[in-house]
């Protein structure tokens, strides 16, 4: 790190909080003037504390509130600064929020690391109804940052003359946790450039209270420290959890520190802690879980943020909380509940269930979960927190061992931060669990010194602010750089495929920038020397580790899944020259770690001055990416695929070459499984998409003749379904898309316009929201009563024939990223057909698609409400009283319980479901099953009805939710 000169009046830390944010900062014309621990101030954040109130805090919670049209007086959101502010931030919005739940944001630093979901898209409030406006996580977090920007500018900038003090215009350190991952960075960053803040670098959290300490002993941790010593800092706050490990060196100039590793990312902090003690508040209140609705179950969970807090403070006065939850409706007070925790049951389930006593060796629980938790986030499945602290020292145990040169290392001293280790008892019980584990290693009744951090609420926000002034040279720097390896996939040398079955998968890949790089570094891969395909589609992979050691720039390496982490690809078609010609360009690779801690990469061609950036995907959903396969497929030789290539080609050419037939597209698909000797369900995943690029090659050829049109149409949407799963997908889709506009070339064709949509039913998971809604808008007025539907093809002139109605309805009902509004105009045109006629397995397959609780690709935000679902659910169990297992199959999926409340319907319904499926006798228990447990797994014949046919081999399908877990003990 080059150290800065100074360029504004202030140095400003700023922690951006999960539950409450905090600003700290240092007026640079001061600081040489006194202690460096005295020149760190605390600024107090104007925000509303009641309606049209403003006070000073020195945290301001972060929440956010959308009032409504009536529910709050005018101007109750009015800002000093803004009188028309039209929602709130702070403290009356958390509280406010907590009697009207459904318009209140929170926990938007959660969604920013949340890779199942569209950062960037309007999703919260989650689960909010439809007339309740949204933001994205990123704008969501920007919010709270231009709060902050403003409230310091009203304060410190209120005169023209005080400029130089805007907030704007000053260096802030923003912290993040050390264990966000590098688009969570640049979606940090994004949200400050959008709330204004041009001057920012990123520091992590355990840093940052690992400075605090240092700001606070200036004058005297180098008596409290000796060489090779370990420092834990165990950092637990409102959303996540992590882990650093810090070691003490002898330098030229005395000691020194350096930090050596940080955790995997963990959402795992108080919001686990509040929604522990709402489950088991709301068994002792209604006998099980999950019977309060989302809105009550909001309530709930503040009620008891808000005893936890009071219950557990050390200056508590009682131990004894009520907590309220307001009946709703007609019921507002018939319906109030009320129940009381006491401090000995806090402390008991907490301690229990995220403290636990556990064994060194012992590996955090997992299980295959399919249910999204509570408020739609992915909390990890083991709330061990001591699991997870065992997990952490083994993993880098080895790094500590030869970075200290101790034999068996442990940790000399603990730092706690986090407002959820506030608590003496929770932080005992983690020494007390830390001193069994390295007794030996030390010696008997030993356990770690713990270092004093007496407001552990603002310690990142001093040390962010600590880190400021280390940056202009003062202070005690904590060597740090990044905590990651980053490496660089080569093409074609994914060992995967050569690999033994039975052994684990290896990738080889370059090393890009060691552990340890410093911000600000700059480096031109000198060594190997790549080349890439220009004007084509390309997938550049990324791996970062925290615990491989010794590899140096440009290192070929081989790879194990254990020991590093996949990052979001890099999908991107470099251009060159003329677009639709394909060149080979040697490149080099160059990289940089910007000064803002994130990381920056650019292809740059070695014989013209052509460069290219390289950025990581900010949008990427997790379930576009599926999970190894359970089972693999056949590797077909190079040579065979070859000719099937040929095939295709001789198939679709309008020009033959000398000595090829032309091919019959008849028998296109015959030849093709005889070539190949397996038949075409069988086929694997990468071979699919090779045959579907050589169709692509010869797109012009389904202009040849009907049987071309609906021969090419058929064949390409097979290869290409799901329409992800494969790094090139999207270019694919791209390609694709450019035909849609053109329409068919043979559109009188009735096999040819049924081919059209069922192509686009197969590839809908690869389209975009927006493309979706294109073809929808123009075919859903032509689905509506037969009334309307008459009047509108006149106007339009647009027409479907009867033999493609079945097939457009079944492409509209795997388009997932469609509105919920135009997915409750759809359900409700097909359950009047469910209803007043023996519905066909077409259309329970279409209903199930458009109302089902869990999507197979798309996100989870456009789920239907379970305020629309549950009338349709009640007229079906009156219309269909004598069950049959197909109507049973579609119930269940548009009812089955995911674990997420907003998306989950009532429990009455589900018990009066249950009822209905006793008349299916003894197969009902295996769909109450499904009906109930949401680790229920699809199997492999369902996940192909669902899909509409069977999966390409070797690809599964991912939902959002798959790699959620519930975190309540």
């Amino acid at each position: 790190m080059m150290m800065e000169p100074i360029s504004s009046r202030y140095v400003v830390g700023i922690d951006l909080g999960t539950t409450n944010s905090a600003m700290a900062y240092v007026d640079c014309r001061r600081a040489d003037q006194e202690r460096l621990s005295a020149a760190i101030r605390i600024f107090s954040v104007p925000q509303l504390v009641a309606p049209g109130e403003t006070a000073r805090r020195p945290l301001l919670p972060s929440f956010l509130y959308l009032p409504g049209s009536y529910d709050l007086p005018a101007g109750a959101t009015a800002l000093p600064w803004d009188p028309s502010r039209p929602y709130a931030v702070g403290e009356f919005a958390r509280e406010q929020g907590a009697l009207v739940p459904g318009r209140l944001v929170s926990s938007a630093k959660s969604w920013l690391c949340h890779a199942a979901v569209d950062r960037q898209a309007p999703i919260l409030p989650w689960g909010a109804a439809r007339d309740i406006p949204r933001m994205s996580p990123v704008e969501a977090s920007a919010r709270y940052l231009q709060h902050l920007r403003e409230a310091w500018n009203h304060v410190m900038a209120q005169g023209p003359e005080d400029e130089e003090n805007l907030l704007e215009e000053q260096l802030v350190i923003l912290t993040v946790p050390a264990s966000f991952d590098e688009v969570a960075r640049e979606l940090t960053v994004e949200a400050a450039s959008q709330a204004g803040l041009k001057k920012v670098v990123l520091l992590e959290e355990p840093l940052a209270a690992f400075y605090a300490w240092l700001a606070a002993h200036e004058d005297s941790w180098e008596h409290q420290v000796q060489p090779q010593q370990l420092v834990l800092v165990c950092d637990v706050g409102g959303g996540t959890t992590d882990f650093t490990a810090i070691a003490v060196r002898s330098g030229r100039s005395g000691l020194r520190f350096d930090r050596l590793a940080v955790g995997e990312h963990l959402m795992l902090g108080g919001d686990n802690m509040d929604l522990t003690l709402a489950r088991r508040l709301e068994m002792n209140l209604l006998g099980a879980p999950g019977k309060l609705d989302a809105q009550r179950w909001h309530q709930l969970c503040h009620g008891c943020r808000q005893a936890k807090e009071a219950l557990l403070s050390e200056k508590a006065g009682k131990d004894r909380f009520d907590v309220t939850i307001m009946g709703t409706g007609g019921k507002l007070i018939a319906g109030t509940l009320k129940g009381t925790l006491t401090r000995d049951d806090v402390f008991q389930w907490i301690l229990e269930g995220f403290f636990p006593p556990v064994s060194y060796h012992e590996n955090p629980q997992e299980s295959r979960r399919s249910g999204i938790t509570e408020f739609g986030l992915p909390y990890v499945q083991d709330p061990a927190v001591t699991r997870h602290l065992a997990a952490f020292w083994r993993r880098h145990e080895q790094l500590l061992r030869q970075q200290t040169g101790r034999s068996a290392p442990y940790p000399d001293f603990i730092l706690f931060n986090g407002g959820a280790l506030s608590p003496a008892k929770i932080r005992w019980r983690l020494r007390e669990v830390l001193g069994q584990w390295f007794h030996d290693r030390a010696e008997p009744g030993w356990m770690p010194k713990e270092l004093d951090n007496p407001r552990p609420d603002l310690a990142v926000a001093v040390g962010a602010a600590y880190y400021g002034l280390v940056r202009t040279g003062s202070g005690v720097r904590v060597g740090a750089g990044t905590p990651r390896t980053y490496y660089l996939m080569v093409a074609g040398e994914n060992l995967e495929t050569d690999a033994d079955p039975d052994t684990t998968p290896t990738h080889r890949a370059v090393c890009l920038m060691p552990r340890g790089t410093e911000e600000g570094y700059e480096s031109v891969l000198q060594k190997p020397t790549f080349a890439v395909l220009t004007n084509q589609p390309a997938s550049f992979q990324i791996f970062s580790s925290h615990t491989r050691l010794g590899d140096a720039q440009g290192d070929l390496v081989t790879l194990s899944p254990e020991e590093v982490t996949e990052l979001p690809p890099i999908r991107t078609a470099l251009r060159f020259g003329k677009r639709s010609t394909a060149q080979q360009v040697p490149v080099q690779i160059a990289i940089k770690l910007t000064e803002v801690g994130t990381l920056e990469l650019w292809c740059r061609s070695l014989h013209t001055p052509h460069q290219w950036r390289l950025r990581f995907d900010v949008r990427r959903q997790g379930s576009e990416t599926p999970p190894p396969s359970n089972f693999s497929a056949e590797t077909v030789e190079e040579a065979v695929v070859h000719k099937a290539r040929d095939i295709i080609a001789a198939t679709f050419s309008k020009v033959l070459g000398p000595g090829v037939s032309e091919g019959n597209p008849e028998k296109l698909t015959k030849d093709l499984c005889d070539l190949l000797e397996m038949p075409r369900h069988k086929w694997s995943t990468s071979l699919i998409r090779t045959l579907a690029d050589e169709l692509l090659e010869h797109r012009e050829g389904r202009a040849l003749s009907p049987a071309h049109e609906a021969r090419w149409l058929n064949l390409l949407g097979y290869c290409l379904r799901p329409g992800y799963g494969d790094p090139v997908d999207e270019w694919r889709l791209q390609e694709v898309w450019k035909m849609y506009p053109q329409g068919l070339r043979f559109p009188r064709k009735v096999q040819c316009r049924v081919e059209w949509w069922i192509f686009w039913r197969r590839v809908a998971g690869g389209l975009s929201a927006g493309r979706q809604w294109h073809i929808a808008q123009q075919v859903v007025p032509l689905l509506a009563d037969e009334e309307p539907r008459k009047k509108s093809k006149k106007k339009s002139g647009l027409r479907l024939l009867p033999q493609e109605m079945h097939e457009v309805w079944m492409a509209l009902a795997n388009f997932e990223r469609l509105s919920t509004d135009v997915k409750e105009t759809l359900g409700n045109a097909v359950l009047k057909r469910i209803l007043v006629r023996r519905p066909t397995p077409q259309l329970l397959w279409v209903f199930t698609r458009i109302a089902a609780r869990t999507p197979l690709y798309g996100p989870a935000d456009r789920v239907l409400s379970p305020q629309v679902v549950t009338p349709w659910i009640e007229r079906i169990l009156v219309a269909h009283p004598a069950v049959t297992e197909p109507v049973a199959q579609m119930v269940v999926h548009v009812a089955r319980k995911t674990g997420d409340r907003a998306r989950d319907v009532a429990e009455e319904v589900l018990e009066r479901i249950e009822r209905w499926l006793d008349g299916l006798g003894a197969s009902a228990e295996v769909y109450r099953d499904r009906l109930r447990n949401p680790d229920s797994a699809l199997r492999p014949e369902e996940e192909s009805w669902l899909f509409g046919e069977a999966l390409p081999l070797g690809l599964r399908l991912w939902t959002p939710e798959a790699e959620s877990s519930d975190t309540s003990p």
